[in-house]
């Protein structure tokens, strides 16, 4: 089995933090629990789903960014998201923030909102990315903060106002270059020194597989982790039976278009009941990573309704 060293850049203090493990050992994630940890509540804007988490560690606390949906949709949307907070200081039992912390406020967001977030600090700033939905057409979009509080959106990434979902920044620059990874049927590449102009290089970098678990779609999960042997992106995918598993790919930190090896196997499959019962069934879909405790804890949507964790040792 193929060693490597994760390299994670964690936002305390801007330092890094050196791990080792093994690639093949994120077969061995485990469930945090056999019951999600955290559920829709209330009458109001999470009260029909929260899924679909991105988060981070600041000063040794989990900050859990997730999708929430209302009961408000009709015709060709599920209801309005918005991005909730919740925050924990073990990774596991989180304290909900009473009021969302993104609404939607333009016009590419109303009526089906902001969507399925990604969150990343480089130098002193926190990077979101998240789709907008204006219940017709998906368009991902960039919102920045110094604080944690006070977000600007920069706005739609693509000036050609394409259809566009799920970019997970890389968290370093490269060559001076912000790099993400994007796409929601195949994995495309985008450069930006700016953050507000992107260059998508022509080709994708990772492609559905036929006859493998990822044979119908493929699309990122989390911010990649840096490692000392590349780039680790772990993906969510489905296959023709529309089945949601994640897998894992490793680029080239010197090249993040270039693929090291990709796994072979889903890393984990519905099988609890709320992972298969829901909004859209079968569906485990990671979102958010972060290092905590020596742990590698692994946050999804399960059945676009609920939010579970998985869990990979770290300490051995």
């Amino acid at each position: 089995m193929r060693r490597l060293l994760l390299v994670v850049l964690l936002s305390l203090c801007s330092s890094v933090f050196s791990i080792s493990i093994e690639f093949e050992s994120l077969y061995n994630i485990e469930r945090a629990s056999e019951l999600p940890i955290v559920m829709p509540q209330g009458v109001g804007w999470e009260s029909k789903a929260v899924f679909n988490p991105a988060a981070i560690v600041i000063d040794s606390t989990v900050y859990l960014l997730y999708r929430s949906e209302d009961w408000a949709g009709t015709g060709r949307w599920n209801g309005t998201s918005r991005i909730g907070l919740a925050t924990s200081a073990d990774g596991f039992e989180f304290s909900r923030r009473s009021d969302p912390l993104i609404l939607p406020t333009e016009s590419y967001e109303i009526p089906g909102g902001c969507e399925d977030p990604r969150i990343v600090k480089i130098d002193d700033t926190y990077i979101l990315t998240y789709t907008g939905y204006d219940g017709g057409k998906a368009r991902l979009c960039i919102a920045v903060s110094k604080d944690f509080e006070e977000w600007e959106k920069l706005g739609p990434v693509f000036k050609d106002d394409t259809w566009s979902k799920s970019g997970a920044i890389v968290p370093a620059k490269i060559d001076g270059k912000y790099f993400m990874y994007f796409g929601d049927s195949s994995i495309k590449l985008a450069y930006s020194t700016d953050l507000r102009n992107w260059t998508v290089f022509p080709r994708p970098v990772l492609e559905p597989r036929q006859g493998y678990f990822d044979s119908r779609l493929i699309e990122p999960g989390p911010t990649p982790i840096i490692t000392e042997e590349g780039i680790l992106l772990i993906y969510n995918s489905a296959d023709f039976s529309t089945i949601y598993r994640p897998g894992a790919a490793l680029f080239d930190i010197s090249n993040p278009r270039k693929l090291i090896m990709r796994t072979d196997r889903f890393l984990a499959e519905p099988e609890l009941i709320w992972e298969k019962q829901g909004q859209v069934p079968n569906v485990i879909f990671i979102e958010g990573a972060v290092v905590h405790e020596e742990k590698l804890i692994l946050y999804y949507g399960a059945a676009d309704t609920y939010i579970g964790a998985f869990v990979v040792d770290l300490s051995s």
